[in-house]
């Protein structure tokens, strides 16, 4: 609304509507009335054009008013003349004659001398009256001997039927007016309930109650629609705020356990660098054990944080190659890498055998897809942690193959199996890495925690206490879900330890 004052504009949508419906109406209503008006007026002014055209003055008439011989306003005593009519007679000269026939209220105002077929004769039209008052109807007709006579009849029948008419059309125009802004308002206002509704919704939300949704939902109506879409964008919200929280706590959880696994290496090195600062007379040999403390809780802390960057650098970037993968010559690799890591143990390659068992078959070429330097970073990290949670002389056998995913091959949850990453979908073909071991497995408690960030579970007897940053595994589980895969674990007390790596067959 350009050119109106913001104080005057309709702040309400209903305010609004019901604006424009009463003025629509109000418009159709008196262009109806002034078609109609206009209408009537030519109708009525044609009948009087008819009663002008019609009259013709008899030829005794002029030559009595010629002769001065008929009496001025007075009817010839041979033809009677209706009482509206008005005749004025103009001599061969143009003159107008002073007598005249008829009589009534007020007179046209007419010229006093006209021009040889001026006005033409049979054309009606319209002279004011003498006093100011009306209008009139005047026609001209020749006669005998040059003479001419202008017939008139008055327009007050006809301005008295318009102007009733026209405040008749006045009044149904405001009286439309006021019943479309009455039953306009209700009408809008019961329309637009559902619009209320979900204004009333979108109040709720915003004080809190971030669970409530529009009942609106019909796909047949705007408002419906607008109801799909704000129930879309408030699951989209509550989800994203959902993420957001999970996303923190995890995050609250993550630095207050990271700053818990800094704080004991960065105490040690600050406890034994004071002393050597404050005992410069220690003997050489408490000397060099200071310097190999502080060394080793150096090289923990600097692990430590390796593991963290790689966390999230693997949050940003999960798969930096992607390509074709060996997974047996990747195996293999890894297991020669962890025998220089772990001598004495005795760590074996085996084909996957139905179920995921092992057994006696020949070795295939398993050919995955992914980045191969990541997938070595998994397989190290289960070999490790096979070989630092088991006794020693414990068996660990690596098997390789391909499967399709299911409660016995893996890749689905079922009792006993858990992983920090989505199940995949079941009978989907996929590569297979297992690290077995025949120790002493894990506790259902433990399990469930084992791909926690710097969880470590409780050493078993005959084992040297775990001095690992517990994040191997749960950088581990961040690589199988990066390449669309999963790491999962079957355990149970005494039946050992089966880490299970699945990757989509065919991923490209």
């Amino acid at each position: 609304m350009r050119g109106v004052p913001r104080s005057l504009r309709p702040r309400s949508l209903r305010t609004r509507l019901v604006l424009i419906a009463t003025v629509l109406a109000t418009a159709a209503v008196l262009v109806c009335q002034a078609t109609g008006l206009t209408l009537m007026r030519s109708w009525l002014i044609g009948q009087v054009d008819d009663r002008l055209t019609d009259f013709r003055p008899p030829s005794p008439v002029y030559r009595d008013v010629a002769n001065g011989t008929a009496p001025a306003h007075r009817p010839p005593p041979h033809e009677a003349l209706p009482s509206d009519f008005r005749v004025y007679f103009y001599d061969a000269e143009g003159r107008l004659l002073p007598g005249s026939l008829g009589s009534g209220r007020g007179e046209p105002r007419l010229a006093r001398t006209i021009g040889p077929g001026r006005p033409a004769d049979g054309r009606p039209a319209t002279v004011p009256s003498e006093d100011g008052d009306g209008d009139w109807r005047v026609v001209a007709d020749s006669g005998p001997e040059g003479m001419r006579a202008v017939v008139a009849l008055p327009l007050d029948s006809v301005q008295e039927a318009t102007s009733g008419l026209l405040w008749f059309s006045l009044a149904v125009g405001a009286a439309a007016a006021a019943g479309v802004m009455l039953l306009g308002s209700v009408a809008v206002r019961l329309g637009l309930r559902p619009l209320t509704r979900v204004e009333h919704t979108a109040r709720s939300i915003t004080r809190g109650e971030l669970e409530q949704n529009v009942t609106d939902t019909s796909p047949d109506t705007e408002v419906g629609r607008l109801g799909i879409a704000f129930n879309t964008m408030l699951d989209q919200l509550r989800a994203a705020l959902h993420r957001k929280d999970r996303t923190e706590r995890r995050l609250r959880r993550f630095m207050a356990d990271a700053g818990h696994e800094l704080r004991t290496p960065l105490t040690s090195l600050q406890g034994f660098a004071e002393l050597l600062l404050h005992d410069p007379r220690m003997s050489p040999s408490r000397r060099r054990e200071a310097h190999e403390l502080i060394a080793q809780n150096a090289d923990r802390m600097s692990r430590l944080v390796d593991s963290l960057f790689l966390l999230a650098k693997l949050g940003d970037a999960p798969t930096a190659e992607h390509g074709p993968v060996d997974l047996l010559s990747l195996a293999a690799d890894s297991i020669a890498a962890s025998a220089v890591r772990h001598p004495g143990r005795g760590i074996t390659i085996a084909p996957l055998g139905p179920g995921g068992s092992g057994g006696p078959g020949e070795l295939d070429v398993v050919e995955g897809s992914g980045d191969p330097h990541q997938l070595a970073q998994v397989l190290s990290n289960l070999l490790d942690n096979a070989c630092a949670h088991t006794p020693p002389g414990t068996r660990v056998q690596v098997r390789v193959g391909s499967a399709r995913t299911g409660s016995g091959a893996g890749g689905t949850d079922r009792p006993g199996r858990t992983s920090a990453n989505p199940p995949l979908p079941p009978g989907a073909p996929a590569h297979v890495v297992e690290v077995v071991d025949d120790g002493p497995g894990l506790t259902p408690q433990d399990a469930h925690q084992v791909f926690d960030r710097f969880y470590r579970a409780p050493p078993a007897s005959g084992t040297p206490r775990d001095s690992g940053s517990g994040l191997g595994l749960a950088i581990a589980s961040t690589i199988a879900e990066a390449h669309g895969g999963r790491l999962e674990l079957d355990t149970g007390p005494g039946k050992g330890c089966t880490f299970r790596l699945l990757l989509p067959a065919g991923t490209p």
